[in-house]
């Protein structure tokens, strides 16, 4: 992984273009061709003026010249918009292959990576800070390339035709690099400082929007602006005094650069008049000194642009390069049963350890229940038991077959897990609820919904089953989205279904007909359910208290009740709640 990082962001971009390096090539070619349409004018230029100065005052003597000089330039614009042409399509092509990188990766990276990185900071980099390379890319690979060689040739014509002279045409370019040198002082420090504050800025902006909600409930409208306020302050700081600290030494560099003709009059007037530069040369030479410098500025132009590509590639490979989950392409030996076995299970986030230890034997087929005080860790067993996280050590068994020898497609087949936040996308409620299983017909999908009790609100959207239901479901209610989310995880029909408070947001009504209906659905399957309301679980076939990262007991209901520990202190306290909600006369 170390090693992969290390690589120079062309040799990414290389490996990006795939199938399309052959049109990148051939865009090269074209912008090599469109160069010298730029450059030859300045050759027939420096003859016309030849012929000027041996007296030659006849137009049919030009007229050749400048026709050749029209198509040049007629030429020059053809092969240049060929070339960008085809650097464009090959460029957005490989702009959404990256993309698609991303996304991929961050489907088998652990689960952990995802949560410690702001949905900002991944949505920046993969939206926008890709987009922003488009240009750069498509332009930087046939005009830096071609911009290079040109000149490099130009370089090499002009020491042919005087040695003396070609250095003199270079005279202002080391002066002008001094002064690009002062630009570039603090560079580095400069450009991560505009990049952490530009994530910073658009982390602020997310969380903002996102919390809209809230700010607007508890009244702090003020004080969440007056973060963004300031992130947007600072982020447009960064870039003021950074360009302030620049003006000077840019403005001079830019100057002194393109001013060849300060060290070619003088050193060529000298040369001529001591008879040792011949006039034809020294015009051919204020020429095309012209041409060599408009070309190198073109690729020094180009040095923000691969400082941005730098750093974004950076930001692109730190996500494909990210370790994935132990997982192999194709499965071994497949699990001859669905019951779950964790072995001496460890886990942690980040140096925390949170679990210590968990053994468990979870019989297929069977309905188990974790319970527990909030943070106890049980929904973090229940996703390690999804392959969302790894375990630090020890191992969970499906059928005695250890999951990290089971490939990741096959073990999803085998899973189907409701969170309580479960995610619907801008779809309609039909092809959410058909991700559960591609493929699966309309009737299929209605006949999912009808069993599990969804039916009936469904149809009583706007547009019944074609109803969009809005970013991550936002125009539904949180009891509806969960009502979707299990009818999805039923279609899915999983021998292995798991539960993490799927019901929280429903009303007890709804509740109490999505329990019977998941009940008739999951039979035969094994289920884990995480619940905090007991009732809900007492017919469980095993019951797991979990406390402080550690398995405190297991058992059925009653026989967890006599036992009179954690379980039966839960079960009063739950009981007692009821019977105080329940009516006046037990307040």
């Amino acid at each position: 992984m170390n090693k992969e990082k290390q690589r120079s962001p062309f040799s990414w971009i290389w490996e990006f273009a795939g199938e399309h390096k052959p049109v990148y090539g051939l865009s090269v070619a074209f912008a090599i061709a469109g160069v010298l349409c730029g450059i030859l004018p300045y050759f027939l230029i420096g003859d016309i003026v030849k012929n000027l100065l041996d007296g030659c005052r006849g137009i049919d003597v030009y007229a050749k010249s400048i026709v050749i000089i029209a198509l040049l330039w007629a030429g020059r614009c053809l092969f240049h918009s060929i070339s960008t042409s085809l650097s464009h399509k090959a460029t957005f092509t490989v702009l959404g292959n990256i993309r698609k990188r991303c996304c991929e990766k961050l489907s088998r990276v652990p689960l952990g990576y995802v949560l410690d990185t702001p949905s900002g900071s991944l949505k920046n980099i993969i939206v926008e800070r890709v987009d922003t390379i488009e240009t750069t890319m498509a332009h930087i690979v046939p005009e830096f390339t071609s911009n290079m060689l040109v000149p490099l040739g130009l370089l090499v014509y002009l020491f042919n035709l005087d040695w003396r002279m070609a250095l003199a045409s270079l005279v202002t370019i080391p002066i002008a690099l001094v002064f690009f040198g002062g630009m570039m002082k603090g560079y580095e420090v400069n450009y991560q400082n505009a990049i952490n504050k530009t994530k910073a800025l658009n982390d602020t902006a997310v969380e903002y929007i996102g919390g809209i909600e809230v700010i607007k409930a508890f009244g702090k409208a003020q004080s969440s602006y007056e973060k963004f306020v300031v992130a947007a302050k600072e982020g447009a700081d960064c870039y003021i005094e950074w360009m302030r600290g620049c003006n000077l030494y840019f403005n001079i560099s830019l100057s002194v650069f393109p001013a060849t003709m300060l060290s070619i009059l003088p050193i060529g007037g000298l040369l001529y008049k001591g008879g040792s530069l011949e006039a034809d040369v020294f015009v051919q030479v204020i020429i095309l000194s012209v041409g060599l410098i408009a070309s190198l500025m073109s690729v020094m132009s180009y040095k923000d642009d691969l400082a941005r590509l730098d750093t974004i590639i950076g930001e692109v490979t730190g996500i494909i390069t990210q370790s994935e989950l132990p997982r192999p392409e194709k499965t071994k030996t497949l699990p001859q049963n669905y019951g779950i076995t964790l072995e001496n299970v460890t886990f942690g986030y980040h140096e925390k350890e949170v679990l210590h230890g968990i053994d468990m034997e979870i019989g297929e087929g069977t309905v188990n229940a974790f319970v527990g005080p909030s943070g106890s860790g049980k929904s973090t067993i229940a996703k390690l038991i999804a392959s969302l996280w790894d375990v630090k050590s020890g191992n969970i068994k499906i059928g005695d077959v250890d999951i990290r020898e089971i490939s990741s497609e096959d073990y999803n087949k085998m899973i189907a897990y409701v969170s309580q936040d479960n995610f619907l996308f801008d779809q309609s409620v039909m092809e959410n609820i058909r991700m559960g299983r591609q493929g699966a017909t309309d009737d299929e999908v209605v006949e999912a919904a009808k069993k599990c009790g969804c039916h009936d609100f469904i149809m009583q959207l706007e547009k019944g089953y074609d109803t969009v239901v809005g970013g991550a479901g936002g125009h539904l209610s949180g009891g509806e989205r969960q009502r979707i989310s299990i009818a999805r995880a039923m279609l899915k029909n999983a021998p292995i279904v798991i539960l993490d408070e799927a019901t929280a947001y429903t009303d007890p009504e709804n509740e109490a007909l999505i329990q019977a209906s998941v009940a008739r659905l999951v039979k035969g399957k094994t289920l884990i359910v995480i619940a905090h309301r007991l009732s809900t679980i007492t017919d469980s076939d095993r019951i797991f208290v979990i406390k402080d990262g550690k398995v405190n007991s297991s058992g059925t209901h009653d026989e967890l009740l006599k036992q009179n520990g954690l379980y039966a202190d839960m079960w009063d306290a739950h009981i007692s709640v009821k019977d105080t909600v329940g009516g006046e006369k037990n307040v």
